[in-house]
């Protein structure tokens, strides 16, 4: 090659007298314009890949530097390679990539408020270390006993509703809490847990509601009053139809509404009071079959229509499931009192300090081992049947014959008394209401007794020594063998019974309004002839 052009990367180095060791250059302009001629040349734009030579080589170095990687020159064409591939794009469009969150990190924001601990949780611990008896269940020795049959949720899932359970018994005063189960929805689904809030908490509710009943009387009573001064005015034909009487519902502390239930979608989602439940929606809840949505607000649209949202549909069927599946241990509790065990309202029980737990293998082979510690439910839809005819003594003395007549039709309904076993329970058709085994043959000295209840797909029980749970995971519904058939409608209303007075008369002919006219006019003619008559006799 010849001497380098001024153009040239190269020219200038060939300067005489210069040496790369000498600090001293003898024509500094011509070694900078060596220099920005061999940059220039490195910036050259591929027309084929788009890169340059001098970037390229500032990527490997960084890379090499970040990497470090040893024999670097061995493997510094793989290098380059690299550097090449990374810098490869798709221009398949303008638009930019969406950030993707991975569904881990949703699932940790979604659970970290359960992991921070608050101010008052010390102070609510100190107050249970006092009393001797925490309200917090342990749901993790629960899912531990349930899961040697294979029933329940995910270690995970257990872990963060023990921890929701928490911070509920922290927000609310409640005595005694316990998971209740978990019913599937459409949409979301529930997470239940079942109270009973602290004695002082239940009689001001009490005092709210009959509240409300005191000012719904008064305006009642003001509404009959301006009925009365319209009536007065102007008397419609009335109707001789009387609705049914309305049954009240049991208060707060006793039968269906023994327990109170808060339920959220999640762990981690604020917790919900659901409402007390009535005898109408009982009644009503059995008639229908429903999925839940996972909204508690959302409509029952159904026939017969539900008295209520999805709110009351979720409380009457958690009512129906609890009075049908939970069970005990037969012997693990007593009533208070001996004059309770013939009545069949008493609907109050203690634990047997001197219960001795039989074997597994008993427990599983015979159901009379296994007692019912709640309630049934009547067909009016309460536990404790009531008279709905009942009227002060004012009233009854006026309605004497519609009373007895009222009397012979109403009888009072009687379920079976508490701490019934199940052994009596009747079965659907060739199928028995309940299926007891154990948790596993290999090694029974160490093995659980389940039950599982067929009436109610997803209800179980486990009893190993004195310990013993319910817990229910399913859709809500209870089974039956032949295929829900909805109610019919009630036959049509019987058509007015025809009559002249309210046939339409048929409108008269021209003659016929002519003639009429002429014999008003003779009729009038008459009675002045009449009167003129008078007047001269007078």
């Amino acid at each position: 090659h010849g001497p380098y052009q001024p153009h040239e990367p190269g020219y200038g180095l060939d300067q005489p007298g210069y040496s790369p060791y000498e600090d001293e250059i003898p024509d500094p302009q011509a070694r900078l314009l060596a220099i920005k001629n061999a940059k220039a040349y490195l910036l050259k734009t591929s027309t084929k890949s788009g890169l340059n030579l001098y970037d390229h080589f500032a990527n490997i170095l960084t890379k090499i530097l970040d990497e470090q990687p040893t024999n670097t020159v061995d493997i510094i064409e793989n290098i380059s390679k690299d550097v090449k591939w990374a810098q490869f794009r798709k221009k398949m469009d303008t638009l930019r990539d969406e950030h993707l969150v991975p569904p881990i990190f949703e699932a940790s924001e979604k659970y970290k408020a359960l992991f921070i601990k608050e101010d008052g949780e010390e102070e609510h611990e100190e107050l249970e270390e006092e009393m001797g008896q925490p309200s917090l269940p342990n749901v993790m020795e629960t899912a531990f006993y349930f899961e040697q049959a294979g029933i329940g949720l995910n270690k995970d899932e257990s872990y963060y509703i023990f921890l929701a359970l928490k911070n509920l018994i922290n927000l609310q005063p409640i005595q005694t809490c316990r998971f209740w189960g978990k019913i599937l929805g459409l949409e979301r689904n529930y997470i239940i847990a079942e109270v009973q809030l602290q004695e002082g908490e239940e009689e001001e509710e009490i005092g709210e509601e009959g509240e409300e009943i005191v000012e719904e009387g008064e305006k009642e009573m003001g509404d009959t009053e301006e009925d009365e001064q319209k009536e007065k005015e102007a008397e419609p034909p009335k109707s001789t139809y009387k609705p049914p009487p309305e049954i009240p519902k049991e208060a707060n502390g006793t039968g269906t509404n023994k327990y109170v239930y808060f339920v959220c979608n999640e762990p981690g989602t604020p917790w919900v009071k659901l409402p007390p439940v009535t005898p109408a929606q009982i009644v009503c809840a059995r008639k229908i079959k429903k999925f839940f949505t996972g909204r508690l607000n959302a409509p029952v649209v159904s026939f017969p229509p539900f008295p209520g949202n999805e709110a009351n549909y979720l409380r009457a069927q958690i009512a129906r499931i609890s009075a049908g599946t939970h069970v005990s241990p037969t012997g693990f509790y007593q009533f208070e009192n001996e004059d309770e065990e013939d009545d069949e309202g008493a609907d109050t029980y203690e634990e047997n300090p001197e219960f001795e737990p039989p074997p597994v293998a008993e427990m599983v082979e015979s159901l009379a081992t296994w007692a019912h510690h709640v309630k049934g439910i009547l067909k009016q839809g309460r536990c404790v049947w009531i008279n709905p005819s009942q009227k002060s003594e004012e009233n009854e003395e006026q309605d004497e014959d519609e009373e007895e007549e009222e009397g012979e039709e109403q009888q009072e309904e009687r379920g079976p008394p508490l701490l019934t076993l199940i052994s009596e329970d009747e079965g659907m058709k060739d199928i028995p209401a309940w299926t007891a085994q154990a948790s596993t043959d290999l090694i029974p000295q160490y093995s659980v007794a389940i039950l599982q209840s067929n009436r109610w797909p997803g209800a179980y029980a486990f009893a190993s020594g004195r310990k013993f749970e319910n817990i229910y995971f399913g859709w809500g519904h209870k089974y039956i063998p032949e295929s829900h058939t909805p109610a019919l409608p009630p036959p049509a209303q019987a058509e007015f019974p025809s009559g002249p007075e309210i046939t339409e008369t048929v409108d008269p002919t021209v003659e016929e309004e002519m003639a009429f006219k002429a014999a008003q006019e003779e009729a009038l003619a008459e009675d002045e002839e009449g009167e003129d008559e008078e007047e001269e006799d007078d």
